[in-house]
């Protein structure tokens, strides 16, 4: 908590919640226009949630190598291609979170699907990228990272932002 000028001028007690971590979203794109969704069960909201590759990654740990362990770890892909692609503040209300969302293609599998750490449950899909995107769309799908990242995708394939041939594979 902090003591601290309200923009009136006034006085105001303000709660400030810090991450140790910055999230990190990865939303691997195959060359057919399919993407990988990740499974799980949230605590916070007591369901099942769908979401793209995820993480935090220390704040005194690179960017981009942050990403490609929670790729690998989530999915055991490995990415030839690394793009950032969003930077967003979350909940910037009450918290100093900042996510940084990449676009991971030329694809390989390096090792097998990883287990978990013990408490996830993993499941992983591969599915057509309109279809993750029109989930999104209907409510099926409702993690933010994901969302945003879905749009962001569907942006740039839209406006010429990815190469034609991955652009047409997606919006097929």
């Amino acid at each position: 908590e902090f003591d601290a000028v309200a923009p009136t001028g006034r006085p105001a007690l303000y709660g400030l919640v810090g991450f140790k971590n910055r999230a990190m979203a990865i939303l691997p794109l195959h060359e057919d226009g399919t993407t990988v969704l990740v499974g799980q069960n949230r605590l916070p909201f007591g369901d099942y949630s769908w979401e793209i590759p995820e993480g935090g990654c220390p704040l005194d740990e690179d960017l981009l190598v942050g990403a490609q362990r929670e790729l690998l770890e989530e999915t055991g892909l490995a990415a030839a291609d690394w793009q950032e692609i969003l930077r967003v503040q979350l909940s910037n209300s009450v918290t100093d979170e900042l996510a940084i969302g990449y676009l991971a293609t030329g694809l390989s599998q390096v090792e097998e699907a990883p287990e978990g750490d013990g408490t996830e449950d993993i499941v992983r899909v591969r599915v057509p990228f309109r279809e993750a995107l029109d989930a999104a769309m209907a409510g099926w799908i409702s993690d933010m990272l994901t969302v945003a990242m879905l749009l962001k995708a569907y942006h740039m394939a839209r406006e010429g932002g990815l190469p034609r041939n991955l652009a047409k594979a997606m919006l097929g």
